[in-house]
């Protein structure tokens, strides 16, 4: 008859390491078994069983602090505790399966953060002769817009496909985000900023109002941060931005 086997062979049976098998002891999953006269732990059926039941529930994702109840049940909750474990396990299958979704839309660039709205107006831009870099910064700016006006970002998605309607504004658009590449003194950004704030005067309803904006206390702060955004690779922006306001308020068209 058999004294029992060490713990490097009862790991190896089991299908784990000896640092596990250490763990399950400490932990007070599995009792260490008796001890030989030089002192080793001499592992028997039971403690086999006990490593083997242990091994299997952990496998299947139990935490290991919730084993040990589960084992020690009768019947009955053993049965109703499996159940439960079942359920985390699926909604956690399900958490990883909605990872692995964000994963693959990511692999289409930042369109993970905007909805298909916003990414359908994206998609309009360059067949209306934006470019690339165009498109990049108007998806920068929405997710900007999302995250710091979420409230009004559905008004704001609008403005932007009734101004991709108007052929005037598009081409005017386009000269605008050209004009970021200007330095700052060039004079033709004053010529611009007559001709966009003349442009928003005889149609306000073109003008970006981030409304959302206005019932917020840090509003000022919100709108400093997304009128801004670009303007730092962009050295044409500042001033046409501020010109363009300027010449708004003085048209008698309030501005955010």
């Amino acid at each position: 008859m058999t004294d029992g086997i060490t713990i490097s062979r009862a790991a190896a049976f089991v299908g784990v390491t000896v640092k596990t098998v250490r763990v399950y002891h400490r932990t007070g999953l599995v009792d260490e078994p008796r001890r030989d006269s030089s002192g080793y732990r001499r592992y028997g059926t039971p403690e086999l069983l006990r490593l083997v039941q242990v091994r299997t529930l952990a496998g299947a994702g139990v935490p290991l602090a919730e084993i040990g109840p589960i084992l020690d049940a009768d019947p009955e909750r053993f049965a109703a505790s499996l159940v439960d474990v079942e359920e985390s396990l699926t909604r956690r299958i399900d958490e990883l399966i909605a990872r692995r979704e964000t994963l693959r839309r990511l692999a289409g660039g930042d369109r993970v953060l905007l909805p298909d709205r916003a990414c359908a107006l994206l998609d309009r831009m360059p067949g209306l002769g934006f470019t690339a870099d165009d498109v990049r910064t108007a998806r920068e700016g929405l997710v900007l817009v999302r995250a710091l006006m979420p409230e009004g970002f559905d008004d704001h998605l609008a403005q932007i496909e009734h101004g991709l309607d108007d052929p005037r504004h598009v081409a005017l658009a386009k000269l605008t985000w050209s004009a970021g590449n200007w330095a700052a003194a060039d004079p033709r950004i004053e010529e611009l900023a007559e001709e966009v704030a003349q442009h928003f005067l005889a149609d306000p309803s073109l003008l970006p109002t981030l409304q959302g904006l206005r019932q917020r206390s840090d509003g000022d702060v919100r709108y400093e941060l997304l009128s801004r955004h670009g303007e730092d690779d962009h050295p044409g922006w500042t001033r046409l931005t501020a010109l363009i306001e300027s010449k708004v308020r003085a048209g008698g068209v309030d501005t955010p």
